[in-house]
C-alpha cells in the first residue's frame, strides 16, 4: 500500500462523511428541548416506580423472613 494511495481513500472517506452529513435532518432547538424535557420526566418517574417496587420488595422478604 502507498501512502499517495491511503492519503487519496482518507480524503475521499472525508468527502463522503461530509456528503451524507448533508443529508441529515437536524432537529431544532424546539424539538431537542421538547424531547430533553420528556427524557427527564421519564427518568425520574422510572426512578420513583423502581424505588417503590424495591421497598415493598424489600418489607415483604423481611415480612417473610421475619426480622
Amino acid at each position: 500500500m502507498n501512502e499517495k494511495g491511503a492519503i487519496a481513500r482518507g480524503l475521499a472517506f472525508i468527502a463522503d462523511v461530509r456528503q451524507e452529513l448533508d443529508k441529515v435532518t437536524w432537529p431544532s432547538r424546539k424539538e431537542i428541548i421538547i424531547t430533553t424535557i420528556v427524557v427527564f420526566v421519564m427518568a425520574v418517574m422510572a426512578a420513583l416506580f423502581f424505588s417503590v417496587v424495591d421497598t415493598a420488595a424489600y418489607k415483604l422478604v423481611h415480612f417473610i423472613i421475619g426480622r
